[in-house]
């Protein structure tokens, strides 16, 4: 089974951790802990914290599983680019930017401290009980945001982080010798330098359907009329401004779009209309019918 080495460009534009993610499963295999004030036997030194998320972001040279329709492989990430992602994470202005479940973009969420364990014993982490690596990446996450921490960190919906990120593909070793030839690793990195090319060049894309942008629009002004009422989170109607001003959206959004539209077919057979539930209201503000049929559509073109 292939180990492929994931590294950083820095010159690359799309290079490098955008967001953290909370998430039910982390691939790290890494659970964060919870602190708060409520949390008196294991954080009574610590009770001036509130509503903060601890954990590792990155664990180095961690084996990690990954599949797809091809094959199974492992990734993993070294020392060095471990502390480089860590490092250009706050450079680059990303300690805002979080996500749930790779999918929802989530505000209230700011990572608050950021550090490379150093060392194996005497490290923050010790303190509550982690008992992770020299070289792990760790973070403090504060969350402002009630509906996060009541709904899915005190219920255990979420268990850890998960990162955000481009990285370049290496290939450190595989079953197969021919593989780890130099003629082997040239052509991929060959490869991978043109696909990073390509994404760079479209990066965010406008050219979806007038329908899509008018169904968006539909939706924006019926609930300037009535109401968003219990409809919708601010993902949701933040991506009916988008469409509806025709912006330009990113390829995860367009993923993310998919996604949501695929899961709520249901939810549309079953709504009349925009003031029967918030089924139909919803489904447009995303865009609606079109906006599923294009951004399949999308999604696999750039697969291809």
């Amino acid at each position: 089974m292939r180990i492929i080495e994931l590294i950083i460009d820095e010159e690359a534009m799309l290079s490098g951790i955008e967001a953290i993610s909370i998430v039910d499963r982390p691939a790290i295999e890494e659970k964060f802990i919870a602190l708060s004030k409520e949390d008196k036997v294991e954080l009574a030194k610590v009770d001036e914290e509130k509503r903060v998320l601890m954990g590792a972001a990155l664990i180095p040279n961690k084996n990690i599983y990954r599949q797809n329709e091809d094959e199974e492989y492992y990734i993993f990430f070294s020392d060095d680019t471990v502390r480089q992602a860590s490092e250009l994470f706050l450079m680059r202005g990303n300690q805002n930017k979080s996500t749930l479940e790779h999918q929802a973009d989530l505000h209230g969420l700011s990572v608050v401290e950021s550090w490379i364990i150093e060392d194996e014993t005497h490290d923050k982490s010790r303190k509550y009980g982690m008992n992770l690596p020299v070289g792990t990446w760790m973070v403090s996450m504060k969350v402002n945001n009630d509906e996060v921490w009541e709904d899915y960190v005190k219920t255990g919906k979420v268990s850890g982080f998960s990162i955000e990120g481009y990285f370049t593909d290496r290939v450190e070793m595989s079953q197969d010798d021919e593989l780890n030839s130099p003629e082997a690793i040239s052509l991929l990195e060959e490869i991978s330098d043109a696909l990073e090319t390509r994404m760079l060049n479209l990066a965010s894309y406008s050219d979806y359907p007038d329908s899509v942008s008018n169904n968006a629009k539909r939706a924006l002004e019926w609930a300037e009329e009535n109401g968003w009422g219990s409809c919708g989170t601010a993902v949701g109607k933040r991506r009916a401004s988008q469409l509806a001003n025709r912006e330009a959206i990113s390829v995860s959004t367009i993923k993310r779009m998919y996604s949501y539209l695929s899961r709520h077919k249901g939810d549309l057979k079953a709504s009349k209309g925009y003031s029967d539930g918030c089924g139909k209201l919803m489904y447009d503000a995303w865009g609606g019918k079109s906006a599923l049929s294009w951004s399949e559509s999308k999604i696999n073109s750039l697969d291809k």
